[in-house]
């Protein structure tokens, strides 16, 4: 099928528009069948990723089910997914219908709510598929607009300050990264990002003021990139948005802004940030490493400090997107590898790690985590579920999110031993918090009166669950299923970067001779 990936892409957008423009009132009815055709419309989309998953082949390296078509004044939507990008569209089109389910007891605005995340979903699949800068740009700045409605009308009482925050910083990051596409497109003559990946851009030393900047045109282009996909992700210290936006977004929110947009920004590093400014990439390498030590640190050590469950596992979060900055500008095969893993089992877990604060949320309208304890008493299969993902959060062998810190690890110590020992420290220190948590919140006597009638898991729960613990094991004890489909793409754009930096060398001692 030719337009396998588009019909993949806007299925939600179409249910989006059917409900906006068919689905009438707000009663009991309505609402239900809001749901069940955000349901459909998600399901259908993953069920139709599977097939392209299934068309994707693994040996070839380069783009594949590549569609075009010309628009006015010059546009071209361009889509076709490799790799890299095929898993972040199975990863994103898996956790679509498993949110869907998590807010099938919300009764405010329930149409309204469905759009918001059927036209999300679209958006972020429109990222990864694009092969164009300018499509990626408008799918990439397309996506602040439904999570910040998300955030502001279905949120908490702080959460119009919250909204506010997230959409200005990543906003603003943005617009350095819209002037440096435009810089492309002069330079380059093109917008098509494949054509991108062959071009050259300058790395001759530039002269501004008295200051002569090393790299060039490439250097710059690289921060003006780095200034949006860094918010993105987001790194120490442009981070201070994430627990605010994480701690007033409802649930399904928290899901979707930890499993999926968070990984954007990554992706744009490994998309654009390496194999198109290698140059830059491999100068201001030990600048990224640092700052991505620091962050593993400093976040676990902040998150120690929480007494909301939330912000504990936002601040989580930033720590573990550490590991995957700094596995992405290591710019070797287990460093890059496990970026992409850890990506990819930080969606499921982390997914899952909100979906569990929500859950009790749910019953006692409470996030402190001196409100809880002795849990396991009253709810066994929800402090056996919420044991897995902690220990996956951990990094436990056995669990997906061991293979990805193990990888991007051992790619940190090829590049910098120094990096990689302040970097290791931050799996003892995820040790603590994730484990404090744990037991203050579900082990021990049950001694609150107010949670003696807290119930377990429904059914639709463990329905929710299950798949995301399934995957976390799964992806623990066999990593081949992530690794074989995005080795060669990885082996590809590795061959390219090094083949850069050797020109970009002998250019320079040809220069210096």
């Amino acid at each position: 099928m030719d337009s396998l990936l588009s019909i993949v892409t806007f299925i939600p957008l179409l249910a989006a528009i059917i409900l906006a423009l068919f689905l009438r009132g707000d009663d009991a009815a309505s609402q239900r069948n809001a749901k069940w055709l955000a349901l459909i419309a998600t399901g259908a989309s993953f069920v139709l990723s599977l097939i392209v998953l299934a068309q994707y082949d693994p040996e070839v390296a380069g783009f594949q089910m590549v569609e075009r078509h010309d628009w006015l004044l010059g546009l071209n939507y361009k889509v076709g997914v490799d790799g890299i990008s095929v898993l972040f569209v199975l990863l994103t089109t898996f956790l679509m219908p498993l949110v869907i389910l998590s807010c099938w007891d919300v009764t405010f605005r329930v149409k309204e709510y469905m759009i918001a995340f059927l036209v999300l979903e679209t958006l972020m699949l429109g990222v990864f598929v694009a092969l164009d800068l300018v499509l990626f740009y408008l799918f990439f700045e397309a996506g602040l607009i439904p999570m910040f409605l998300i955030i502001g009308i279905w949120g908490g009482k702080e959460r119009i300050y919250a909204s506010f925050k997230f959409f200005l910083y990543t906003f603003l990051g943005s617009v350095l990264m819209l002037v440096a596409m435009i810089a492309m497109y002069i330079d380059a003559g093109t917008t098509d990002i494949p054509a991108l990946l062959g071009h050259s851009f300058s790395a001759a030393p530039v002269g501004i003021g008295a200051i002569t900047l090393p790299g060039g045109l490439q250097t710059l282009l690289w921060l003006a990139f780095f200034a949006s996909f860094a918010v993105k992700m987001p790194m120490w210290p442009v981070h201070t948005w994430l627990p605010d936006a994480h701690v007033q977004a409802p649930t399904a929110g928290s899901v979707v802004l930890a499993a999926i947009l968070l990984k954007l920004g990554g992706y744009g590093f490994i998309r654009f940030s390496l194999p198109m400014f290698p140059v830059a990439s491999d100068l201001l390498a030990p600048f990224v490493l640092w700052l991505s030590a620091i962050a593993i640190v400093y976040t676990s050590l902040v998150a120690l400090a929480q007494t909301d469950m939330k912000k504990l596992i936002a601040y989580s979060s930033v720590a573990h997107m550490g590991y995957v900055t700094a596995g992405i500008f290591v710019a070797n095969q287990q460093g890059l590898d496990g970026a992409i893993f850890q990506m990819i089992s930080h969606g499921f877990v982390s997914g899952a790690l909100f979906l569990c604060v929500g859950v009790i949320y749910d019953r006692m309208h409470t996030r402190d985590i001196d409100a809880y304890g002795g849990l396991a008493n009253r709810m066994p299969a929800y402090a056996a579920v919420f044991l897995l993902f902690t220990m996956a959060n951990v990094g436990l062998p056995g669990t997906s999110g061991f293979v990805g810190e193990f990888l991007t690890l051992m790619g940190m110590f090829q590049a910098n031993t120094w990096v990689a020992l302040v970097a290791t420290s931050g799996v003892i220190l995820s040790a603590g918090y994730a484990l404090w948590l744990y037991r203050r919140v579900v082990l021990g006597d049950l001694i609150k009166e107010s949670l003696r009638s807290i119930t377990d898991l429904t059914g639709r729960e463990k329905a929710i669950f299950a798949p995301l613990a399934v995957m976390t094991i799964l992806l623990g004890v066999y990593p081949a299923l992530v690794t074989d489909i995005i080795g060669p793409s990885v082996a590809r754009l590795l061959a390219g970067y090094d083949v850069a930096l050797l020109n970009a060398a002998a250019q320079s001692a040809l220069a210096l001779n």
